[in-house]
């Protein structure tokens, strides 16, 4: 079992900054991968960012290649992302998730996805 806990959004203007966290409790060794995720209200949830632990791969989004990155402090069990030159569709719900086995072939797949977070508001205004 594995608990998430978001933080870190919030409302800023086009092109500002925001560093989301994500701090995790728990069987924190059994996650294959750890993923933001992005919802707005109508849309499906999308993958952003995922860190995938065997190989140590990144993958992102393409609508946030060179403006995110995604980091994880494995001391501290907090997995972060920093959101920079944020446009107004980067808006939505936030959320933090680990993963299984399966989601290192597809880390941009919701059904891989084992353990959520309840969520973190960020909103860009143009």
């Amino acid at each position: 079992q594995v608990t998430l806990v978001e933080s870190g959004g919030g409302s800023v203007q086009a092109g500002g900054s925001l560093r989301l966290s994500c701090a995790a409790s728990g069987d924190t060794n059994s996650p294959f991968c750890m993923a933001w995720f992005r919802q707005v209200p109508g849309k499906e949830r999308e993958a952003v960012a995922v860190i995938i632990h065997i190989g140590k791969k990144i993958w992102y989004a393409d609508s946030v290649k060179g403006r995110f990155t995604i980091s994880q402090d494995n001391t501290n069990n907090i997995l972060h992302l920093q959101m920079n030159s944020l446009i107004h569709e980067d808006t939505g719900m936030y959320y933090c998730a680990a993963g299984g086995y399966r989601c290192s072939a597809y880390p941009e797949r919701r059904d891989v996805y084992n353990y959520w977070g309840q969520g973190t508001q960020v909103t860009v205004s143009a």
